[in-house]
């Protein structure tokens, strides 16, 4: 960004700042552009979000509130409308359209909408409804909540599976990012499809460097994964175990030289209509700078971040904030 003062190109910083969000103080990183000239600091529309979401992201899992992706999925689950689905929660006409849009909203409100995950508390809730809805409303709606119930076991299934990969609550050891299976496929699916050569190294690698950029530039990760400094530098958490969740992703063994590894290969296409305009522009801005690098060379330009440095001598598991020290991308 240019100095509209100088027109030079001003330095990014970065620095510590709190927020008071409904009467309590949460701590975020700041960050803005220094003209180094006047000394006066700017931010922008994305920096901005980016600030808000770091601190109401804290706040939902202090108080136990759905995540904007959680409010969307929920509604899609049972096919119902914002305005709807506002209608059968009694929060008010489009209320439910502004959480999707990033309105945090109240606790008892947060923790109603969570409720209705469970669709034998929505079938309930759609039953309470009743008198203020139409005949066909009613009855198209219960029909949808009665599906997802009879058709259960795929997404107790689905729940399992991630339970099973992956430890770690929702929050600030994986970047507040939603836990999904079908996204990290897609993602992986992404970098096979952009990058040359993945050997397990540089997915790892790439993996590391897309969660904490996408923390960096939108206050949130993308993967759901936790992270590690090893010897070998940033490391999903039993990355070997979730390389071997998805069929569409083969593991090829091959020597070369004195290493002997494994090369991750596809023949699928991600599907890239699940990742929203920011989350694409993330993930061609690491895959376009690393697409040709080696294992060895992205695995010695890890070893000279910060994120790594600081956590390798004792493999601590790496904190999303160290995101703001990322040099590389």
């Amino acid at each position: 960004m240019k100095s509209p003062f100088t027109g030079k190109e001003m330095k990014r910083v970065y620095e510590k700042r709190t927020w008071n969000f409904r009467g309590e103080e949460y701590e975020y990183e700041h960050t803005a552009w220094r003209c180094e000239d006047t000394g006066e600091q700017f931010t922008t529309d994305a920096t901005d979000t980016a600030a808000f979401i770091q601190v109401t992201n804290q706040y939902r899992a202090k108080y136990g509130i759905p995540y904007t992706d959680e409010i969307i999925a929920v509604r899609q689950r049972y096919g119902i409308s914002a305005a709807k689905m506002s209608q059968i929660l009694g929060i008010g006409t489009n209320q439910y359209r502004l959480y999707e849009q990033g309105e945090v909203p109240s606790v008892s409100n947060g923790r109603m909408i969570r409720s209705i995950m469970n669709p034998k508390v929505m079938l309930e809730m759609v039953e309470s409804s009743k008198n203020v809805l139409t005949a066909s409303e009613y009855e198209k709606i219960m029909g949808k909540v009665k599906t997802v119930i009879s058709n259960g076991e795929g997404y107790k299934l689905e729940q399992y599976e991630m339970k099973r990969v992956f430890c770690s609550p929702r929050g600030m050891e994986n970047g507040y990012a939603q836990l999904s299976l079908d996204r990290l496929k897609n993602i992986m699916l992404f970098i096979l499809n952009r990058c040359q050569d993945v050997w397990f190294t540089k997915m790892n690698k790439l993996l590391f460097y897309i969660d904490f950029l996408s923390y960096r530039e939108r206050g949130m990760a993308m993967t759901g994964l936790s992270y590690r400094a090893i010897d070998f530098g940033p490391v999903p958490e039993r990355w070997d175990r979730v390389y071997s969740e998805f069929s569409e992703i083969r593991q090829d063994p091959r020597q070369v030289k004195d290493f002997v590894g494994s090369v991750l290969e596809t023949s699928e296409v991600a599907d890239t209509s699940i990742f929203s305009e920011e989350e694409m522009k993330i993930l061609k801005r690491v895959c376009g700078h690393f697409a040709k690098k080696s294992s060895r060379e992205i695995s010695r330009i890890s070893h000279e971040e910060m994120a790594w440095i600081r956590h390798k001598d004792n493999r601590e598991r790496i904190p999303f904030e160290d995101a703001y020290t990322i040099k590389a991308v």
